[in-house]
């Protein structure tokens, strides 16, 4: 059995380990300078992800960021990467290389009440775009309460859905597509090859984002991502 100290310990590292990687990912940039740009090119940088790059799923192949296959859990494979900043410009490539799936982006930020949680959904089917909007609440009663998630264990808020119908726009064509997101203020500009736009305002957009993700399910083949630039809004 493990002596207290050496539980502390092993629960203290990985916190260390996470402190240290969101440092050597922001450097000396603050809120209002934070910038990510990577091609996936010969001085692809690893440490900008959250998660790690190479696993069983998600790999780089000619200049590309190539995820495929199954996870193996609930959930398709996932790449996360960290942010840290309120009003930012987020942009991407993305193709498909088979029939079917979809690609689904999750926006983090800030709840609002001391935690970090989904913000925005942006699930790209071949055949429409869903938007979901994720708010929090202290109030356990709230109409739009996620009721199949408990409370924040930090904030001890809960998590609302907003739902929106599809919009239909035509993605089945396995060819590269550029996805933009524009934050500023309580407002999100998006836009997927011109095809599709949206603007969108919810007041907890207004937060400091931390982290996108990006849910992937392309089969065998797989989807590949590429020039990913994240700036702050002008």
């Amino acid at each position: 059995m493990k002596s207290p100290l050496s539980l502390g310990r092993a629960l203290l590292l990985p916190m260390l380990a996470a402190g240290t990687t969101a440092w050597a990912l922001v450097g000396c940039a603050t809120p209002d300078t934070f910038t990510v740009r990577e091609d996936f090119g010969a001085g692809f940088d690893p440490k900008k992800f959250l998660t790690p790059i190479p696993n069983k799923n998600t790999s780089v192949r000619d200049g590309a960021m190539w995820t495929r296959g199954a996870s193996g859990g609930k959930y398709p494979p996932m790449v996360y990467l960290a942010l840290d900043g309120k009003d930012l410009t987020m942009s991407f490539r993305y193709r498909h290389l088979e029939k079917g799936g979809m690609l689904w982006l999750f926006v983090d930020g800030d709840d609002g009440y001391g935690s970090v949680d989904h913000m925005l959904r942006v699930r790209l089917n071949r055949e429409a775009v869903v938007l979901e909007v994720d708010a929090h609440t202290l109030d356990p009663k709230h109409p739009l309460r996620q009721n199949t998630r408990e409370a924040d264990p930090i904030s001890q808020a809960y998590r609302t859905n907003e739902h929106f119908p599809a919009e239909q726009v035509d993605l089945s064509a396995n060819e590269w597509r550029t996805v933009r997101l524009a934050f500023r203020g309580d407002t999100v500009d998006m836009s997927v090859d011109g095809k599709w736009t949206r603007a969108l305002r919810r007041p907890n957009f207004d937060a400091t984002k931390r982290k996108l993700l990006w849910m992937q399910s392309g089969g065998a083949a797989g989807i590949e991502i590429d020039d990913v630039v994240v700036t702050p809004t002008p």
